[in-house]
């Protein structure tokens, strides 16, 4: 039976005036209410009414962009560049590109994707890591399951592919997936550490329940494996300068000798040089220090940042491209994207 108004209101315990006022958005409600009316039109899968019914298949002139931090350089240049490949070109309709800044939410993640359902979005474009849970997980995937079959393009770009819950089977057309080879990358650069004689090397890792977090530390522990080094101690923390300072500090209360610190990103790495350098240590004299990423300070950085890039701008304009139609979608739907090593002044020979 087709959902009515009257069976949001009821589930989401508010009137039919404060749903009809949620999806009208044209007056102010209660956060909290909003988010109850926006899970319960979901759960119940209500279509607005009769005419926007049979139009569920047809899609709008809006793409949207889910970031988990627009301030953050790795988040802003792959939306810019989806943005710039987002338009009508010659002969077509103009696209609006909208970004939805989750602020690393899984809850403002499903209820943006819910908005973009109920906007016929023509377009939805994932960026960064996915949230490890299960639930959330399967949750995103029936999202974006509904927006495909309403004719809306998905597009994961620095993502692992869909997985179908308790299955772990890809997705299938659903998304097209551009995934970073995080673990690649990791393990080359603690391979280059190793190079230059690094014994005692500890990791400053990002938030434990990301992908993008255990993707990269898999990369540094099989590298260490494979040399048959043992592992120097690990600390989580978010992917900002704080955290790197922070969480350093506290690896060289584990192990003072540690003579290399591996980070999450290039973020963090500024802030574990600037901890060695208040404990008055030098990098890479007394600990080197490597990054991920290639954000556009890496280079400006003293000493520069050996890192990883990762070609953000490329994928993201890719992801652009992909959500208009403009490129094909990668055989199988899925594409890796591989980083190079950008050895710079922040690594040196492990001290004596």
């Amino acid at each position: 039976m087709t959902a009515t108004l009257a069976d949001v209101a009821a589930r989401a315990r508010v009137s039919p005036a404060t749903v009809s006022r949620v999806l009208n958005g044209n007056y102010p409600v209660a956060a909290a209410t909003r988010e109850r009316v926006l899970r319960a039109v979901d759960e119940l899968d209500y279509v607005l009414n009769g005419p926007a019914s049979s139009l569920a298949a047809a899609t709008s002139d809006l793409v949207g962009i889910l970031v988990n931090d627009i301030a953050d350089p790795f988040f802003g240049i792959m939306a810019g560049a989806a943005q710039s490949e987002i338009g009508g070109g010659p002969g077509a309709r103009e696209k609006l590109a909208v970004v939805c800044n989750t602020g690393g939410s899984p809850e403002r993640e499903l209820t943006y994707l819910t908005l973009l359902q109920r906007q016929r979005a023509a377009a939805v474009i994932l960026t960064g890591g996915a949230l490890e849970d299960p639930g959330h997980a399967a949750a995103v995937a029936a999202k974006l399951g509904r927006l495909a079959e309403a004719g809306s393009r998905i597009v994961l770009c620095g993502r692992p592919p869909l997985t179908h819950s308790g299955t772990g089977t890809e997705a299938g057309p659903v998304a097209a997936t551009l995934t970073f080879d995080n673990r690649g990358g990791s393990r080359r650069l603690t391979e280059h550490l190793l190079g230059l004689g690094h014994r005692r090397i500890g990791y400053v890792a990002g938030p434990e329940e990301r992908t993008t977090t255990r993707h990269r530390v898999e990369g540094h522990l099989a590298a260490l494996a494979d040399a048959r080094v043992a592992p120097g101690p690990l600390v989580h923390g978010s992917y900002d300068r704080r955290s790197g300072y922070d969480a350093t500090l506290e690896l060289l209360r584990l192990d003072p000798s540690l003579t290399a610190v591996v980070t999450a990103n290039d973020t963090v790495a500024l802030g574990a040089c600037a901890a060695l350098r208040d404990r008055g240590l030098s990098v890479p004299g007394d600990v080197s220090v490597a990054g991920f990423d290639d954000l556009p300070f890496s280079t400006d950085a003293v000493p520069a940042l050996t890192t990883v890039r990762l070609p953000l701008y490329e994928a993201g304009a890719r992801a652009g491209r992909l959500a208009m139609g403009k490129e094909p979608v990668p055989p199988g739907g899925i594409a890796t994207v591989h980083g190079e090593l950008m050895v710079r002044g922040s690594t040196g020979p492990a001290r004596a």
